[in-house]
């Protein structure tokens, strides 16, 4: 691994992006360090301790730039949640649909329809967080909220809808010029970074005899054969054998060759999970502005069975979504007929593409399974060893393995084009 490190290195043009990349996340934390006017930090502690709020979700993502009120609290959630909505809408609409299959003219637009709709969503969630920090009453009837009013209000909806928008921006630039995705490394970058602080507590929790030892050598136990289990999913792949047939243009002959069409277990990747939980978050997170609906807020919320569940079918659902928008069936049978391709045993043309439907749908289903399974394993498995000072979420450990393996993946087909051997061997 060392070794592939140094060549990819070694590379003018890979080196750069590996810079590049390293610096903006840099940047990204160094903003997360810079406190948003008007908001007492202390009393914000209290009210994250207090606990019973959708706040530990949000602030998964925020990277615990929420905990702690920076100018990225909001995180990269508007932006996520404007992405679902316009590909939902994509499929609805025929106008969308349209500009998405005119390929990069029509990206771009689509792109543009999402920042607008990132900056409203980002507005909304700021003044719904300012509402309920400053509808929340602490111990003594104190307030997070410094000074409210009407200029406070409009200077923090400002600062934190700003914030994000920097997010969404410093997101897309490391996807154009830096290496793997932007909006994933920052949500990566931000789970990694609370890490250590989880470690102490844990190490603190042991030493004050609040944890057995015993039950936390075997829950990073078991979190060790989950990862592996995670990996395994996220790399599997349903091999079709497929032959070309010999075909003569001039004087040359071509084709002959056998190959075979992977297929990925997990076509979709990380996505239905970030998906999943960012569609939980917003109606909760608008649950938590009424107090008459703290009741359906609590039913709902974070950790319990409703969310769980929910969050399951979400997975699945958009598994097979993502999946079907990434993998046309019918286009791939047609691109294999047209230069001579087909499967052994199948017709070109339609049975082939019914084939490979009814193959992608059940290695699909076992895949969305998965995810769900995960994602919701790890928070049993926190409950039954009684670690709630370690967020180990399956959401976090899904999101942490698949955006590390994405970027693996990018760096070792720069490596391997240029003949260097990379990291999975």
């Amino acid at each position: 691994m060392l070794d592939a490190l140094k060549n990819a290195f070694q590379i003018a043009d890979l080196r750069k992006k590996l810079v590049f990349t390293a610096l903006m996340l840099v940047v990204y934390r160094l903003g997360s360090f810079i406190p948003v006017p008007g908001v007492d930090p202390e009393q914000l502690t209290n009210l994250f301790r207090q606990g019973g709020n959708i706040f530990g979700l949000l602030d998964l993502f925020a990277g615990g730039n929420l905990s702690r009120f920076t100018v990225f609290a909001l995180g990269v959630n508007p932006y996520i949640t404007a992405s679902i909505i316009i590909q939902l809408l994509t499929v609805v609409i025929p106008k969308l649909e349209e500009m998405a299959k005119e390929g990069v003219e029509g990206r771009k637009k689509l792109a543009q329809y999402t920042r607008y709709g990132t900056v409203l969503l980002a507005v909304i969630q700021a003044y719904g967080t300012y509402l309920l920090i400053s509808r929340t009453q602490l111990t003594g009837g104190a307030s997070a909220i410094i000074d409210p009013g009407l200029l406070t209000t409009l200077l923090i909806i400002t600062t934190l809808t700003a914030g994000s928008m920097f997010l969404m921006w410093l997101g897309e630039i490391i996807s154009e010029f830096g290496i793997g995705n932007g909006i994933s490394l920052i949500i990566f970058f931000g789970i990694v970074a609370r890490i250590p602080a989880s470690i102490i507590s844990i190490a603190q929790s042991i030493g004050a005899g609040g944890l057995n030892p015993l039950a936390v050598l075997g829950f990073l136990v078991i979190a060790v054969f989950i990862i592996a289990g995670v990996i395994m999913i996220q790399e599997g792949q349903r091999r079709i054998p497929v032959q070309y047939a010999k075909r003569v243009v001039g004087r040359r002959l071509y084709g002959g060759a056998s190959t075979n069409l992977p297929l990925r277990v997990n076509q979709a990747g990380v996505i239905p999970v970030i998906f999943a939980s960012s569609v939980l978050a917003l109606p909760l997170t608008l649950l938590s502005y009424f107090p008459a609906a703290a009741r359906f807020a609590r039913v709902f919320g974070y950790g319990s069975f409703w969310y769980n569940f929910i969050e399951v079918i979400l997975i699945i659902f958009f598994t097979f979504f993502y999946t079907a928008i990434s993998f046309n069936p019918l286009q791939v049978a047609d691109n294999m007929k047209k230069y001579g391709g087909f499967i052994p045993g199948l017709r070109p043309g339609r049975p082939t593409a019914e084939y490979l439907e009814r193959v992608l749908t059940r290695i699909t289903f076992v895949g969305a399974l998965f995810l769900a399974a995960i994602a919701v394993l790890p928070t049993i498995l926190t409950g039954v060893f009684r670690m709630q000072a370690f967020y180990f979420g399956g959401t976090s450990l899904l999101i942490m393995v698949g955006v590390a393996l994405d970027t693996m993946r990018q760096i070792e087909a720069h490596l391997l084009m240029r003949h260097y051997e990379g990291f999975i061997k």
